[in-house]
């Protein structure tokens, strides 16, 4: 007999479509759906005003089922290297070695780079991205 899984309720509408099993808050990938809209990503220009309550279910699901897969493949060249510990060069070679994850090749680099940011073994370095070194940092209170 097959289960059902816990997801399998979530387009039925009513109380699970609001209040299933989702790991990433449903109100912030609106928020970032409805911000991309506007900055021209779209056909007119317009940015959405709307979005379906679906929607940012299937963001979040979509999110999950990304992060488990990078993970997976980054916890494979950990165990390569013969560690019990994931670092970044984990997830470098993770995206290096897995044409899945093609599109990050530009924000992965491979090798040292030249701001700094070392290399464990040499097998690569994650640069982070603009405005994530240090959560509060340049804010005021």
């Amino acid at each position: 007999m097959r289960l059902p899984s816990p997801y399998s309720g979530v387009f039925r509408g009513g109380a699970t479509a609001r209040t299933g099993p989702h790991a990433l808050p449903l109100a912030r990938i609106k928020k970032i759906m409805k911000r991309s809209a506007r900055d021209g990503s779209g056909g007119d220009g317009a940015g959405a005003r709307m979005i379906s309550c679906e929607a940012p279910v299937v963001f979040s699901r979509a999110c999950e089922l990304f992060v488990a897969e990078l993970t997976r493949a980054a916890w494979d060249a950990t165990l390569e290297g013969r560690r019990r510990t994931m670092h970044a060069e984990d997830v470098a070679a993770a995206v290096r070695d897995t044409n899945v994850f093609d599109f990050l090749v530009d924000v992965v680099k491979a090798g040292p780079s030249d701001d700094g940011v070392k290399a464990g073994d040499g097998e690569g370095s994650v640069t982070p991205a603009i405005g994530v070194h240090g959560g509060m940092q340049g804010r005021r209170l």
